[in-house]
This record gives structure tokens, sequence and C-alpha cells, in this order.
């Protein structure tokens, strides 16, 4: 049948999902991504255009999952509990593979051949999902007076500390010290009460 795809969409996407994941979206090539689908680069290339099309197909898969496995991690009635979870399951993520795959987001954006805007555009949707996910969840009930700062401030500094983990486990390549360091975070983050407002 004319325009129909003579492959397993999803499957191919899963597998150039993984590609780009490992060897970052500079070092791949459609060649690259036609030998890891078993896909021939022609049909690659009339299904998706070209390269930055497909990374930011599969980009927004990735986005879309990763959010909502971040708000399940955060859905904890207790919100020390949910901040421990989160950050587990971002160590997780990153820490998951031999070797370890990181990041993919932080990936992109410090590659210098991923400098596009659709590209950088569809980072900062993605971490701008994410900080609204935690600002949410850090301005429920079981949180107040317990913030050092107004939840989005909390939540800003949350986010940027996950990138900053990125590029501590590739050095350190010790998610153990991961978690000690999000603790210490999330205690600095529950230490105060802040005091009503004076009129």
């Amino acid at each position: 049948m004319a325009g129909r795809r003579q492959f397993d969409e999803q499957h191919t996407l899963g597998r150039i999902l993984d590609v780009f994941w490992h060897q970052g979206y500079g070092a791949t090539s459609m060649q690259d991504l036609a030998t890891a689908t078993g896909v021939q680069r022609g049909s690659l290339y009339n299904a998706y255009q070209d390269k930055e099309s497909l990374f930011l197909r599969v980009f927004e898969d990735y986005a879309d999952a990763f959010i909502a496995d971040a708000g399940t991690a955060l859905d904890q009635p207790d919100v020390r509990r949910a901040l421990e979870d989160f950050f587990d399951f971002t160590i997780n993520s990153m820490t998951r593979g031999t070797p370890p795959r990181g990041c993919l987001s932080t990936k992109t954006a410090t590659d210098t051949q991923a400098d596009a805007e659709p590209i950088r555009a569809a980072i900062r949707r993605m971490l701008d999902r994410l900080e609204d996910t935690m600002t949410e969840r850090l301005s429920r009930p079981d949180a107040a007076g317990r913030l050092t700062v107004p939840p989005a401030e909390a939540a800003r500094v949350l986010i940027t500390m996950t990138r900053g983990t990125v590029v501590i486990e590739r050095v350190y390549q010790d998610p153990e010290r991961l978690r000690a360091t999000a603790r210490s975070m999330i205690t600095m983050l529950l230490a105060g009460h802040r005091e009503p407002a004076t009129t």
C-alpha cells in the first residue's frame, strides 16, 4: 500500500532512541540508525526527513515518559520521601546500561553538534515541564512550612541539581555518592520553617 511504512515503527523508534542515548546526537549518523534498526537509510529519510527530525520525534516520546515517571516518583504522601524517590529515579535512569547511558537531555544540551534551535527548544520544554511537576508537588500541604524557599524556587534548584548530578556521575561513577548529595540538598531545602507574612 502506497505510503505505508514497511517496518515496525514503535520498535524502530525505540532502537533509534537507544542509539541517540548511548552515542549522543552529534556522534550518531543516519547510517548508524539504519544499521541499529535494520531499516534502510532511504526508508528512514522518507519516513522522518532527516536526523534532526528523527531525533525530535524520539525525544518527544522520551520526554513524555520521563515526566510521567518523575511524577510517579514524586507522588508520595511525605515530601521528603517524594524527593528521595525522585532522585532515586533520576539516578537509576542515568546509570542504567553498560556503560551507563547517562542523561539524554543533558548529553544533548552539551553536544556542540546539537545546537539547532528546535533541539534546544525541545530540551527547554522538557525541563520546564519537569520544573512544573516539581513545583506542583512542593506546593502540596505536606510541604507547607517545611521549605526554606518558595516551591517554585526550590523546584528550580532541584531540577538544576539533576543536571549537575549527570556530570558528577560521569566523573565518579558512584550512585551512592549521588544519593548522599541529593539527601543533603533535600535536608537543606526542608530544614527551615517560613514565618507567616506580616501586614
